[in-house]
């Protein structure tokens, strides 16, 4: 399912030319050029109508077309494709009940298999949701970006560092070409986070010395597709459980989850990456696949300062779903059920509206296409990815791993190529001092 001669790309990677290349600067310049670009995107006015295609007809993926259809009233979905009829048939069914007139989708435009992502790509859609596995998402953003469609890509940017280096290299072909892609890391568009963020950046807190983040979640009752059927392959039981499996989802605890308290990490940090991290991990509730559901993470960074990730996917157990940001006079807390809070030297709350953040980046995301301006979240996706990959590198090996290691590991999890022929050989779940960085 993946190329890998863009996947690996040629060449090491190191943390100095992996933050340039994706930093905002770069993109910057690569967006103006791209107005001299004969291949660059056109703006959309307002009154065309955008087309939306979905790849992954899954509940994530239904939600997705519900926040993309409600940004915007001239919006209608054309296109479906999965890998599973009676996904497409309950995907579809959900999207009539909410928007009788806005799906049409007729049997030609629902597409079933491992290539039916092309079949989308390739019809007259404008927008691209990629809701399946992580797993693909860096050989669908890859086909979106070269086709000239924008996407929406659901995190995380790949399951392995070469899947993240394939998602980097289609995100700076994006910026060249004026083609937009939006990051399932939603937390920046909360806005809440944003007005805390703010705060932060005007000092409220002091220099920041350290971040505290937790994501401590119900597991997905380690049976995410529902039992396993007698006629159903490991393949297909894979791809119904996916959360469950390495080579699919890139790890529930730390990838899936403890994601979006990475991207968070790095925001208040203003990007700067670790230079180093050291985990602790395991799986408490042995059952089929070969994930952590718990896994604790201390990042290092140049000056010396740390940042903290506690991350479990368990059942029956305290559930919290917080950042503490530490600073010289003050500390910020984020979640804990209440609005964005500071407490020390200056004392402040958030007390301004909290709309939905799932929706606002999907209407920012459609407003920065009819502008002719569209958001690239694809670089800062790739960096959070890796910085998530990273952890669990440092939880599963035992060992410290740096971010030249991370970003240069050549451990490739998913095959090349894909069918229902194809058999898995799962890596072995995990042993700290005993798995082997690769």
């Amino acid at each position: 399912m993946r190329d890998d001669a863009d996947s690996r790309c040629a060449g090491d990677f190191t943390r100095r030319s992996f933050l340039n290349v994706s930093g905002t600067g770069v993109l910057g310049g690569l967006l103006a050029e791209s107005a001299a670009n004969p291949s660059a995107v056109r703006a959309s006015p307002r009154t065309e109508t955008l087309k939306i295609g979905l790849i992954g007809c899954g509940n994530r993926g239904t939600s997705a077309v519900i926040d993309a259809l409600r940004a915007d009233v001239d919006t209608v979905l054309t296109a479906v494709a999965d890998v599973f009829p009676d996904r497409i048939d309950t995907c579809l069914a959900s999207l009539r009940k909410h928007f009788p007139d806005r799906v049409r989708v007729d049997k030609t435009r629902r597409f079933l298999g491992f290539d039916a992502y092309q079949k989308v790509i390739g019809s007259d859609v404008d927008i691209v949701l990629l809701v399946t596995p992580p797993a693909f998402r860096p050989q669908h953003l890859k086909a979106s970006v070269e086709a000239g469609k924008h996407a929406f890509a659901e995190c995380i940017a790949g399951v392995d560092a070469p899947g993240v280096r394939s998602f980097l290299k289609s995100s700076e072909l994006a910026a060249s070409r004026n083609v937009g892609i939006l990051s399932g890391f939603c937390w920046r568009y909360h806005a809440g986070a944003r007005a805390a963020q703010q705060q932060i950046l005007d000092g409220a807190i002091g220099d920041v010395r350290t971040v505290y983040a937790t994501f401590y979640r119900p597991s997905f009752d380690r049976h995410y597709g529902g039992q396993r059927k007698p006629e159903w392959s490991d393949l297909e039981w894979q791809l119904r459980d996916w959360a469950d499996f390495l080579w699919l989802g890139g790890d529930l605890s730390i990838g899936l989850s403890g994601g979006h308290s990475v991207d968070k990490i790095a925001w208040w940090l203003n990007d700067e990456m670790p230079v180093k991290a050291v985990g602790v991990g395991g799986r408490q509730f042995p059952g089929e696949g070969n994930t952590f559901d718990h896994c604790q993470v201390a990042y290092e960074y140049a000056d010396g300062k740390r940042a903290f990730l506690g991350v479990r996917c368990q059942n029956g157990c305290h559930n919290e779903n917080a950042d503490y940001i530490i600073g010289a006079d003050g500390v910020c807390t984020l979640g804990r059920g209440g609005a964005p809070v500071i407490d020390g030297r200056h004392e402040w709350k958030y007390s301004g509206p909290l709309p939905r953040m799932h929706q606002v980046e999907h209407e920012e995301f459609i407003a920065s296409i009819r502008a002719g301006k569209p958001i690239n979240d694809g670089p800062r996706m790739a960096r959070t990815t890796l910085m998530a990959l990273m952890g669990r590198m440092a939880a599963y090996t035992g060992q410290e791993i740096s971010w030249e290691q991370a970003m240069n590991s050549q451990q490739s999890l998913v095959p090349t190529d894909i069918d229902w022929n194809t058999r898995i050989e799962l890596t072995p779940p995990p042993q700290p001092g005993v798995t082997k960085f690769s």
